[in-house]
């Protein structure tokens, strides 16, 4: 299979990322990296190895030779630069969320369908090997219906002030990847979610009408009933656990730790902490899911997180938020007449 050329949009953490593992990629080439400056990027190894680094991403929709667009910039490009790369026949992976307005979302998914071409949303989770396995215990039946999921995912520390400014607050930035994990174990759509929420890591989230803890309860259209947690810092590395409870038995992955050493004394056991960041326990899971989009444009295939799932992940987003601000269970069915 010849290896299908990409531009990336964003030159970013999460863009030189995606770079490094396309450069390493049997199935990708990198034919174009941009981002409003490329000044970080003079004495890399990207200028030996990207033919072009350019500050005008609108070569990329331009270019014939370009099949798919990797879109890693700030979230507030992501709708319009999804729309440019459709328009131009380009099948597009775009970093999670589609947008921070729904509508907004939605105008981009009808460009999408209408262009034919394929929509990868970059949540990554699903590609990991411990999860994955978890779905595919549930979907086989081995613990028969589910009736209780939980998910606990805290981060090791609170990101800067910078970043919180602009992140579109916990739900839509953090608990994102959450909302898409319980609709992607239990198989079923969402019919109401309740949250409760404050500031106790730092008082810095606050004073930009955000929250650094939550509890998140949500039910769904087949019954079962699904909690998250969330924390922006846990002083003992990045904590991401999950479990499904069925009539049948129940199914979990608890994390993934620096080494699987175990010391044993007299006094106690001795395990190491979990990974500390999200880029060394998710590296297997960001080449998968790259690996699975090359795959779904050369087969002819459908993606395995959809714009759809972007959408509703969204949707739930800014339900928590409304639950969150209005102190009330906030029915899914209502969104259809919110204004956002």
């Amino acid at each position: 299979m010849s290896k299908i050329t990409v531009g990336i949009i964003g030159a970013g953490r999460i863009g030189q990322l995606h770079a490094d593992n396309i450069l390493r990629s049997d199935l990708l080439e990198v034919k174009y990296l941009a981002d409003v400056s490329i000044n970080h990027l003079k004495g890399t190894h990207y200028e030996d190895n990207i033919p072009v680094i350019t500050e005008d991403p609108e070569n990329i929709f331009r270019d014939p030779t370009i099949q798919a667009v990797f879109i890693c910039s700030s979230t507030d490009t992501h709708a319009e630069f999804i729309k440019k790369a459709a328009r131009a026949g380009k099948h597009i992976f775009c970093e999670k969320p589609v947008s921070f307005n729904v509508e907004e979302t939605k105008e981009a998914l009808e460009v999408v369908k209408i262009s034919n071409v394929r929509l990868q949303v970059g949540f990554n989770r699903r590609f990991d090997k411990h999860f994955k396995k978890v779905r595919e215990v549930v979907m086989e039946g081995k613990v028969g219906q589910p009736q209780l999921i939980k998910v606990s995912s805290r981060d090791p520390q609170a990101p800067p002030e910078e970043y919180v400014m602009r992140s579109g607050g916990m739900f839509m930035d953090m608990t994102i990847h959450d909302f898409d994990m319980v609709r992607y174990l239990s198989g079923s759509e969402v019919l109401d979610v309740t949250v409760k929420a404050a500031n106790l890591v730092d008082p810095m989230f606050g004073r930009h009408g955000d929250v650094d803890t939550a509890i998140i309860t949500l039910t769904f259209e087949n019954g079962a009933i699904a909690v998250i947690d969330n924390s922006r810092q846990a002083v003992y590395g990045y904590d991401q656990r999950i479990e499904v409870f069925g009539d049948k038995g129940t199914v979990a992955a608890e994390n993934e730790a620096q080494t699987n050493v175990q010391i044993s004394t007299k006094d106690c056991v001795y395990l190491d902490n979990p990974k500390h960041f999200f880029l060394d326990r998710y590296k297997e899971a960001y080449i998968i899911e790259i690996e699975e989009f090359a795959k779904a444009i050369s087969e002819g295939k459908e993606v395995v997180c959809t714009g759809e799932d972007g959408y509703r992940a969204e949707l739930l987003a800014l339900a928590a938020s409304i639950s969150w601000k209005e102190k009330r269970s906030v029915l899914m069915a209502e969104l259809l007449t919110v204004e956002v």
